[in-house]
């Protein structure tokens, strides 16, 4: 049997962390592939909190952030998959949440 060609930590952890986040329910798992995708501005405003099923739910700070962002859901769907495998994140629902 051939040894397949060994993988870093970098390319398993979004899959790491998805198992994670489906299997406990709770997507804060996710939050440093949210964060390398939105970037570290939109993360300190929007936190995934769960997945359900493929629905990634993300509380937000404000209305205007859950409208900025739902605007772009289709293209962050998009760079999440990149990250977690393809049809992993399949919606995006916005919660509001203060701190």
């Amino acid at each position: 049997m051939a040894r397949s060609e060994p993988k870093s930590l970098q390319s398993l952890l979004p899959r790491v962390l998805v198992r994670l986040a489906g299997e406990s329910g709770r997507g804060h798992a996710l939050a440093p592939v949210w964060e390398a995708v939105v970037g570290p501005h939109i993360a300190r405003h929007a936190t995934p909190r769960a997945l359900e099923g493929g629905t990634l739910v993300v509380a937000v700070l404000g209305e205007e952030w859950a409208r900025t962002l739902e605007a772009e859901s289709a293209s962050l769907c998009a760079r999440l998959n990149e990250q977690l495998g393809a049809g992993t994140v399949r919606a995006l629902a916005f919660r509001l949440e203060g701190r």
